[in-house]
């Protein structure tokens, strides 16, 4: 079975397809001067674009973990999310705090997603 790596760079692939699952590497914002909730939002939008280009969307998501900096950056984490989130497709999804390796990084976030009817397996 064929596997898929999209947004290759450096270290890592932001993604990879495999027998009609989609796994996302941490993704964190683009732009670190944002706040936790900016940097969710950055973020949510990188996911969007990572799922469309395997051929699915947020609607497939399985599950996701957010990791956060600082846990006390819930709230502001989670005012993104609710904006993003579909509420009638909840991924299952754990937050933890944990250092990340940008100290100017307050969220990380990854998930695992189904691919989309009629997308490619890999």
């Amino acid at each position: 079975m064929a596997i898929r790596r999209l947004a290759e760079e450096g270290r890592l692939s932001g993604a990879v397809v495999h027998g009609g699952v989609v796994y996302l590497a941490g993704q964190v914002a683009d732009d670190a001067t944002l706040d936790a909730e900016g940097q969710t939002a950055d973020i949510l939008a990188q996911i969007d674009a990572l799922l469309a280009e395997a051929g699915t969307s947020k609607r497939h998501l399985l599950s996701v973990t957010v990791v956060l900096a600082d846990i006390r950056d819930a709230p502001a984490m989670n005012r993104a999310w609710d904006r993003w989130l579909d509420p009638a497709a909840k991924p299952a999804r754990m937050t933890i705090q944990a250092p990340l390796v940008d100290p100017a990084w307050r969220v990380e976030i990854t998930g695992i997603a189904a691919l989309g009817p009629g997308a490619p397996a890999a």
